[in-house]
């Protein structure tokens, strides 16, 4: 029997195990059986990816079962094996099997284990799915899967009020996109007349110029079809525009925020772009649109990333920038780029999720880095998992030596794509990718500063004497090292994770160091790993080693600016922070606020959805439906019965009455006509 088998359906018959069987087998079974199927799917999935990276796996399909035929449109359920979906199975596998066991730590005083245990179970089950699909039909089930699991998960403290909006709005949002992504496959079975995807990437050269008549004009069909399935793209992998649910889902316990940010969730769109990149290849427009939207994208998350206090939102902006990153690789031709930032940015961003989940469950549940400072001595092992995050996630790394940690080799490996593709829209995304790096940098190290150095603002702290906190600037004067939250933890002191907490720590730290610079030229090397999976772009990829070499190094300097600007801003001169603040109050509100997209959003679409939604209640179903319909039924009926009781009085003259008027009104009738 195919591994893959036991690698997809491990997962889903866990899930089951524990959410069915729920308090019944109590916590540590399913712990156990969910932790131990994704061990085991892990350890499945590594030698695969292996076997293609040596060169000795072919692509192949194994089929589940025969599923839909109906008229032209047959299709079965298969899992389809390639480079492209090894990369994403060692990569799910890995970080939810990691996250299953530190959820053992974290999640220890819940009382709701099995549910959240079966719920990452399902979630992990649907994104391969997603990955293994072999036809439209069956990704869009692995898409929309991952959708109500995050949905759940998000939501699972769901008698907490802000969890619950949160999970409402990124279930609403997703929507949005995936209404582009069934556009995009209808049309695609409508052009292709199947939903294979060998198929389509096939004949999909071969429809270049062509055209497709939507919404009364007439377009390049490949251009149409591939923005409809860039826009679902948008959706799930929270791309300017759509990217709003993203802050919000970090109410879902730090858990789910690893999975969903690092390795699942968020890379489905730029999974989907590139196991369709032969679609898009042949829309040049389509692809400016996917580079312009992704570095813009990555510019404006980077800037919210440098405001905000809450540690967990720092790095989900930062998720949302690298998301650029990838977006506008695939958009300037590099996808096996785009899919190497994938692979190493798993491992730095679920070590940081993670770290911060750390340091949170040390600092009894805070989120605010205002209240944090000199935990390094109190939480070393966090602080070292912690420093090898950011070194990956600011390209730490010396060019001469080609070493580094994994974002230098990746991140750097897509600036120099976008320079070398020659594209207008190469150049934009190339300076807007430097930008973006700079202030990935500063915000990354004032992340770091603010929580492990200086002078200790947590509660029963005997370095506090005052508090300074402005809520109303949504900045306080942090740097003079006075804070205090009063919430009944004074005379808390930090404390290290448990073992559980610590061991995923360890091993996503070999990853953030390693996987860059053992990995690289597998994925950017040659065409023979990839053997066909995507599209694979030689001349790019040749022209990426001619760049000049201030273009190789333009990712270094702007890491050891931001480096030294957010030392001197929080370690050297700490009150320098709340003057600039003071100096630029007001672009600094409008991206605190982050660009004010969500005050927008509710102006130009809640509101009057809720205004249209109170109107037609009202008028609609109050004043006419229910006037006319149940109520006006009734109120018939009411009126009728009134009457026969009038009619119905008992008395024999009151009978002989009506019978005398029935009798004339009859012949008169008679004698009219």
């Amino acid at each position: 029997m195919d591994p893959i088998l036991f690698i997809v359906f491990l997962p889903l018959l866990a899930a089951l195990i524990a959410g069915l069987g729920n308090r019944i087998i109590g916590n540590v079974p399913a712990k156990l059986v969910t932790t131990a199927g994704l061990f085991v799917a892990c350890a499945l999935s590594w030698p695969i990816f292996i076997s293609f990276l040596s060169g000795d796996a072919e692509a192949h399909v194994v089929p589940v079962l025969h599923w839909v035929q109906s008229g032209s449109l047959t299709f079965d359920w298969a899992l389809r094996v390639d480079a492209l979906t090894a990369v994403m199975l060692v990569v799910i596998t890995t970080v939810s099997a990691l996250v299953h066991l530190y959820s053992w730590g974290y999640m220890d005083e819940d009382p709701d284990q099995p549910r959240f245990f079966a719920y990452l179970s399902l979630f992990t089950f649907a994104m391969l799915m997603l990955v293994t699909a072999d036809n439209l039909v069956q990704m869009f089930f692995g898409w929309e899967g991952v959708g109500l699991a995050s949905y759940l998960l998000i939501g699972f403290w769901f008698k907490k009020p802000s969890a619950s909006a949160a999970a409402i709005k990124a279930f609403v949002v997703n929507r949005v996109g995936d209404l582009g992504f069934m556009l995009g496959i209808f049309g695609t079975f409508l052009v292709f007349n199947t939903v294979s995807i060998p198929e389509i990437l096939v004949r999909a050269p071969g429809m270049e110029g062509s055209t497709i008549g939507f919404l009364g004009y007439r377009w390049d069909t490949m251009t149409i079809l591939c923005i409809l399935l860039f826009i679902g793209a948008m959706g799930k992998s929270a791309q300017l525009g759509l990217h709003t649910w993203l802050p919000d889902a970090m109410e879902g316990p730090t858990p789910v925020s690893a999975l969903i940010h690092a390795a699942t969730m968020v890379t489905a769109g730029v999974f989907m772009v590139c196991r369709l990149s032969p679609m898009f290849e042949a829309s040049p427009i389509a692809l400016d649109i996917v580079t312009y939207v992704g570095a813009a994208t990555c510019f404006f998350a980077a800037t919210v990333g440098l405001t905000q206090w809450d540690i967990k939102r720092v790095i989900a902006y930062s998720t949302c920038s690298q998301l650029g990153y990838m977006f506008f690789a695939a958009g300037v031709g590099a996808y096996g780029a785009a899919m190497f930032h994938l692979f190493t940015h798993a491992f730095f961003k679920a070590l940081l999720f993670l770290g911060a989940g750390s340091v949170i469950h040390a600092m009894h549940h805070e989120q605010d880095m205002r209240y944090y400072g000199g935990l390094r001595k109190q939480i070393p092992l966090t602080f070292w998992a912690m420093m090898a995050g950011t070194l990956a996630i600011t390209g730490v790394g010396v060019y001469w030596l080609h070493a580094g940690f994994a974002g230098f080799h990746s991140k750097d490996a897509i600036l120099e794509a976008a320079f070398a593709s020659g594209k207008e829209a190469g150049q934009f995304a190339f300076w807007v990718g430097v930008t973006a790096a700079l202030m990935t940098s500063f915000y990354s190290w004032r992340l770091i500063f603010l929580t492990f150095f200086g002078k200790p603002r947590w509660a029963g702290s005997e370095h506090i004497q005052h508090a300074v906190h402005d809520d109303h600037h949504g900045h306080d004067d942090h740097a003079h090292g006075h804070a205090h939250h009063d919430d009944g933890t004074a005379g808390y002191h930090p404390h290290e994770s448990p073992l559980s907490m610590l061991i995923p720590l360890g091993v996503l730290t070999l990853g953030a160091v390693f996987a860059g610079w053992v990995f690289s030229h597998g994925f950017l090397g040659s065409a023979e790993f990839w053997g066909g999976s995507l599209f694979y772009n030689e001349h790019l990829m040749h022209a990426m080693h001619e760049v000049p070499l201030w273009v190789k190094l333009s990712a270094t300097i702007v890491m050891l600016i931001g480096l030294a600007g957010a030392w001197y801003a929080y370690i050297r001169n700490p009150e320098f922070p709340a003057k600039v603040v003071d100096q630029i109050d007001v672009l600094y509100r409008f991206v605190y606020n982050k660009w004010y997209f969500d005050e927008l959003y509710n102006f130009l679409f809640v509101r009057p959805a809720f205004w249209l939604g109170d109107k037609f209640w009202k008028l609609g179903d109050i004043g006419i439906i229910d006037r006319f319909g149940p109520n006006g039924a009734a109120w018939t009926v009411q009126q009728g019965t009134r009457f026969a009781q009038k009619v119905q009085s008992g008395y024999l003259y009151s009978y002989a009455l009506v019978m005398l008027l029935g009798l004339t009104a009859a012949i008169t009738w008679m004698m009219v006509r």
